[in-house]
């Protein structure tokens, strides 16, 4: 099953929800609008003892919440991690430029985590392992190996891209409209 797209009333992408967690904010009436070409679940509930109809929820796969944001996600950074850096490289080597399968790359310390360097977005690139291990702790000028793309923060529509859910094709489109035009993603 995929999860529910849900969005700030602007449109801005919050969190990714349950089916369930979709159908509350449907039963309570705090969605302003919602997109999907079709629901992305029908949950039914009990007998209406006046009308003998069964009771219905429609979840769509994107809703936007009435109200104000909890929070501005565009001034937050969007959390980093393996999986998420590796899909932003496009399983790529920042230094040969091969493609390699998911197990076969690491996350490579563009100036190195033991001279100071952070496990940042703008600091690390997806490397294969032999890259990594010849480069070992130098930057890449000292060892030799210039970067073939460079690092950079993603953005909140690429960061929900990331995340690896599994996303319905209308909702991967609608994200995917909204990348910044020097996204990799896109």
């Amino acid at each position: 099953m995929h999860d529910v797209l849900q969005l700030d009333i602007t449109g801005q992408p919050q969190a990714w929800i349950s089916v369930e967690q979709g159908a509350v904010h449907v039963a309570s009436r705090s969605v302003a609008w919602s997109l999907g070409d079709t629901p992305l679940a029908v949950l039914r509930g009990g007998m209406n003892v006046h009308s003998g109809l069964q009771s219905r929820i429609e979840v769509p796969a994107i809703l936007a919440l009435s109200g104000s944001s909890r929070l501005n996600l565009f001034e937050r950074e969007p959390g980093f991690n393996k999986l998420k850096l590796i899909r932003r490289d496009r399983q790529t080597c920042a230094y040969c430029g091969d493609a390699h399968d998911l197990r076969e790359l690491t996350v490579d310390h563009i100036l190195p985590a033991s001279r100071g360097g952070p496990l940042s977005w703008m600091n690390t690139v997806a490397a294969c392992r032999a890259c990594n291990a010849r480069k070992a702790d130098r930057t890449p000028e000292e060892a030799g190996m210039p970067l073939l793309f460079t690092p950079y923060v993603p953005s909140r529509f690429e960061d929900f891209l990331l995340k690896g859910r599994r996303i319905r094709a209308d909702v991967h489109e609608w994200l995917a409209a909204r990348l910044p035009k020097e996204s990799r993603l896109s």
